[in-house]
């Protein structure tokens, strides 16, 4: 996928009826994902985005067709404002009086904060899974600490993507949709500066967001676990890159197996080392 190609100004599909409906702020390097996935005439929107990009995101939205009244479903993997800021908003405009924000429980007292009367679901109840009316599921999978008491992860049965929230996040030094790690990166001592791109390592990116994002190495390592044995085509954080090959998957996925030194024992770390 050559993102030289890409137009970040318009919404992308990443894969069969999902949909990257993110802003890109080239001076933050900071840059959130949120994702719309359209079967037949229902949609579902993961991590809307903040209070700032409400526009951008409600834009690429209907630009894929999407009448914003067939969005039944909003979901947030955890509670940051980045994802939770536009609810306001996303109500106001969607006008879907069957309209369900689906959470955890631990993030919906933080949800309530910007609307505490909108109806909402926790995954608990829903049995961790959401249907559509297609028998298309998508299945939720608690990932507790990584980074939130209530995070968890969404997984398509249909696309077999993976929309992991955090996990798999970066700091985006050099940031593009789609990941560029490749079979040589599975070998490589990760650098600040690729020997062979001459850029910015992604996975020092990946290793720094988590080791001051997430809350332990075991945390880290239990989220992992929780997803390990799944069939994933695709993996599509809420913010850095998308991993859209095996390769880049696989890659990643080991890479952060073997980080140490994660959240409080990275904090750890740094006092003894003082």
């Amino acid at each position: 996928m050559q993102d030289k190609n890409l137009n970040y100004s318009d919404y992308l599909e990443i894969a069969d009826g999902i949909y990257w409906v993110g802003f890109v702020d080239e001076q933050a390097h900071f840059h959130c994902n949120p994702y719309l996935i359209v079967d037949n005439n229902e949609a579902v929107l993961i991590d809307g985005g903040s209070r700032n990009d409400f526009s951008t995101v409600m834009l690429k939205i209907m630009r894929t067709g999407t009448d914003p009244r067939n969005i039944k479903r909003v979901i947030y993997q955890h509670d940051d404002p980045d994802l939770c800021g536009n609810i306001p908003h996303m109500k106001a405009l969607i006008r879907n009086n069957g309209l369900r924000i689906v959470s955890h429980k631990e993030n919906h007292i933080f949800i309530n904060c910007c609307s505490p009367k909108s109806s909402k679901d926790c995954i608990e109840d829903l049995g961790f899974r959401y249907r559509f009316a297609s028998g298309r599921e998508l299945l939720f999978i608690q990932t507790p600490y990584s980074h939130s008491p209530g995070s968890f992860v969404t997984y398509d049965s249909k696309t077999k993507v993976l929309f992991s929230s955090d996990l798999f996040g970066s700091y985006d030094t050099n940031w593009n949709l789609y990941s560029s790690i490749f079979e040589k990166c599975a070998d490589c001592t990760p650098e600040r500066i690729c020997p062979i791109t001459g850029k910015p390592c992604e996975i020092i990116g990946v290793w720094d967001f988590h080791r001051y994002v997430m809350t332990s190495t075991k945390a880290l390592r239990f989220a992992l676990k929780q997803i390990d044995g799944l069939d994933i085509s695709l993996i599509a954080p809420q913010r850095g890159s998308v991993f859209h090959t095996p390769a880049s998957c696989k890659i990643v996925t080991g890479h952060l197996s073997s980080l140490t030194g994660v959240g409080i024992d990275y904090f750890l770390m740094e006092e003894e080392c003082s």
